[in-house]
């Protein structure tokens, strides 16, 4: 069976809960709303909200007709028969695949209507906490760090790592098909980055006919989203173009600096929590099909960011006015040939660019490594860029997947991967480069029937840490509508250039000293995972899962005596504190992820909790001795909730209503203090309208933060969440689309539309 007519079949069986859509019906022009007061009484009147949105929803229900009894049934089916690639390599429906696996679909990501990949992560799953700022977002997994969680796309790496953040604005929010997440560390298929777990964001494709969509969305704060796509296939030749546009003024959720310094309250600082900032991202996919069983595929994209920075708070003296500017580059180009029915070869090779400047608005003296020569009170002028770092990758990837007899499913690749730093002003020797080779195979075979194990080992080469095996081993026993699932598995990675070599100064109630290590050790962990699921046709879903991840020798970043710092940096900058990349020894995360879901009618009831427990041990250089210490950043309890209801008023109008809530407990820091546990509640409605000569529109609108939560935490110390508070949001979808005519969500509304396109 090909893959599109499993991907078919599979939407097919879909419900509202975790139905999975290939793509949404996505061109909106969002109204805005305009911004709410930060000190209104929100408490009250968020409860009116959400009692007045029951109160509709629950006079509504008692009149829905035999269309929406149809579409609530269809609800029921639970999407077992989903394709998902993430967690072997291989297709697999979700209800056989043998490690453990969670999809954001389709459905739910247009219900929650999210404005970014961050607000869509914490918003439907609880194991995950962000903090973030303009510059990227740290983002933590079951406990462990943007290092430790490979981001795909589409199954390739991101890249654009910006001061340990990953920048996410890289991703567009209205190209996303589905998000595939698999938890615990996939280094023998992934190789290094995978200790954590896996994020696939699998994006929008177009196959057939013509596809024109545009989506713009506004909110408070000046926040603008702006989304265009073009679509096209023409005889073996189809095409996807996408652009993308973000935008907002920025702010700033209290006016201290540090709390032993409020005679210097934050007026017109250069570091708000986030600052004014706009981003722009044009990318293309080209699709050739010279013959039935072969594929090729050319891509690239391009990205433009811009951080406006305001003059520092001590405007008299601090003359260092810039913003930041971030460019990235990608190209790739692959293939893929069926050998025959059930074998398949592929072929990837990418390259990508991010680099990193200042950009200066005004004359500025700056010291620094000018060519490779320290130079103090260098000058800069208005208009003049200073490269901070450039980062670039090159990957190629060959594959080869091959059904064997006895329902064994083989696969087996080669990669290269060679990284290049160059940073003048921050690292040594100016740039720094590494590269890596590996080899891995994978077996997928049933010993039993209702038993299925997968068994994976893979060997890196590193240039500077040798070779390295990593293993991993996963079964899972069905048992009608249960489902056992167990792992072990390793991980494996190096430091990166930047952990290595990197040094640098950050102005904060002071100023910061911040170092590399070359005396850095690679990282291993023993990921061990069981896990229980429960699915029945009458729409409850429940699943449980423990973990337990050693991970030897973490990299972190940790305060250490001013002596053991170069004297010549101490001597120049005099910093309050110093701080280096350290391995931590033992450092351990575990704990329970629970999950629920439930389909009555047209409702869709959803919760999910995560309890987690990190701690590591550190030399504690004052004592000569260790210490135990918890991992910074973590919580001990998360939380998520959500109520969907949807209604089909006519073939030519549904209505959609969704409250989301996330909780979390305090965040335990090492320094500075612990962040504040929260509560954040938000209300989102969608608009489906009617269609005419292959157009359709959708409106959206809603309110985050019903309850105008907002961390007062001093700026420069630990926040619990970043928010400014209340915030709405508003938007108008419009899309046209000729090709083959689908229906959508299982209700009486139909469009002219693609297969890949299909929200059954």
């Amino acid at each position: 069976m090909s893959r599109r007519r499993l991907h078919r079949n599979a939407s097919a069986a879909l419900p509202s809960a975790l139905g999975v859509r290939s793509h949404t019906s996505v061109c909106s022009l969002h109204l805005g709303l305009g911004r709410l007061a930060a000190a209104s009484r929100c408490k009250v009147s968020g409860r009116i909200i959400i009692a007045a949105a029951l109160l509709c929803v629950a006079r509504v229900t008692t009149a829905q007709d035999t269309t929406t009894r149809r579409s609530g049934e269809a609800i029921k089916n639970i999407a077992l028969d989903e394709v998902v690639v993430t967690a072997t390599g291989t297709e697999h429906t979700l209800k056989s695949v043998p490690v453990q696996t969670e999809i954001i679909s389709g459905r739910m990501l247009r219900h929650f209507a999210g404005k970014n990949l961050e607000d869509i992560l914490s918003g439907l799953t609880a194991s995950f906490a962000f903090s973030d700022d303009d510059m990227g977002s740290h983002m933590q997994m079951n406990g462990l760090g943007n290092d430790y969680i490979l981001v795909l796309i589409d199954g390739k790496r991101i890249h654009g790592d910006v001061g340990g953040q990953n920048d996410l604005s890289l991703i567009d929010p209205n190209n996303i098909e589905r998000v595939e997440i698999v938890r615990g560390a996939s280094s023998a298929l992934y190789g290094s980055d995978a200790i954590a777990g896996v994020i696939n964001i699998i994006t929008k494709k177009h196959n057939e006919g013509i596809l024109l969509e545009n989506t713009t969305r506004v909110g408070s704060y000046g926040d603008l989203r702006q989304h265009s796509g073009i679509g096209f296939n023409v005889g073996r030749v189809s095409s996807w173009t996408n652009f993308q546009l973000q935008h907002s003024d920025g702010w700033q959720n209290t006016s201290v600096e540090d709390p032993n310094q409020t005679e210097f309250p934050i007026t017109d600082s250069r570091n708000k929590t986030v600052n004014r900032h706009t981003n722009w991202q044009l990318s293309e996919r080209l699709t050739y099909t010279p013959m039935r069983d072969m594929e090729l595929y050319a891509g690239g994209s391009v990205y433009g960011k811009r951080i406006y920075r305001p003059s520092g708070k001590y405007a008299a003296v601090d003359v260092k006015t810039y913003d930041l500017q971030y460019s990235n580059a990608s190209a790739s180009l692959g293939g893929k040939w069926k050998l025959n029915n059930t074998d398949v070869l592929t072929l990837d090779v990418n390259w990508d660019r991010h680099a990193y400047y200042y950009y200066f608005t005004d004359t500025t003296l700056i010291d620094g490594y000018i060519n490779g020569k320290y130079t103090p009170y260098y000058p800069y002028f208005p208009g003049q860029t200073d490269l901070q770092s450039d980062q670039q990758r090159t990957m190629a990837a060959l594959k080869g997947v091959f059904r064997l007899p006895y329902a064994n499913t083989l696969s087996a690749g080669l990669e290269y991967r060679y990284d290049w730093l160059k940073a003048p002003i921050r690292v040594v020797d100016g740039k720094a480069s590494d590269h890596t080779e590996a080899v891995y195979v994978q077996d997928e075979f049933n010993l039993l029937d209702p038993l299925q194990i997968t068994a994976g080992l893979r060997l890196n080469r590193n240039e500077g840490f040798g070779f390295k095996l990593t293993p991993k081993v996963s079964a899972m026993l069905s048992l009608g509508d249960f489902r056992l699932r167990t792992a072990w598995s390793q991980g494996f990675k190096t430091p990166t250039p930047k952990e290595l070599h990197y040094r640098y100064i950050r102005e904060m109630a002071g100023t910061y000293l911040y170092l590399g290590n070359t005396a850095l050790k690679p990282q291993t962990s023993d990921y061990f995972s069981l896990g229980g699921e429960y699915i029945n046709s009458s729409g409850l879903a429940v699943s449980v899962t423990g973990y337990y991840n050693k991970v030897n020798h973490m990299i972190t970043l940790v305060t250490i005596p001013t002596t053991q710092a170069p004297p010549d940096l101490v001597a120049r900058y005099d910093p309050v504190k110093v701080r280096q990349y350290k391995n931590l020894e033992n450092a351990k995360t575990y704990g329970v992820d629970l999950n629920l879901r439930y389909s009555v009618r047209a409702f869709v009831f959803g919760a999910g909790y995560s309890y987690l427990h990190t701690d590591a041990n550190l030399y504690d250089a004052s004592h000569d001795r260790l210490k135990q210490v918890t991992i910074d950043g973590t919580a001990h309890h998360r939380a998520n909730a959500f109520v969907t209801w949807n209604h089909d008023f006519s073939p030519a109008y549904r209505l959609g209503l969704g409250l989301y809530g996330k909780m979390s407990s305090k965040r335990y820091y090492q320094i500075n203090g612990d962040g504040r546990g929260y509560q954040i509640w938000r209300l989102s409605t969608t608009h489906d309208l009617g269609h005419a000569h292959h157009m359709t529109y959708r409106v959206e609108a809603g309110v985050d933060n019903l309850f105008n939560y907002c961390d007062r935490t001093p700026h420069g110390l630990h926040l619990g969440t970043t928010t400014p508070g209340r915030t709405v949001y508003a938007s108008l979808t419009v899309r046209f689309a000729q090709g083959k005519k689908v229906k959508h969500d299982n209700t009486k509304m139909s469009n002219t539309n693609n297969n890949d396109y299909e929200e059954n």
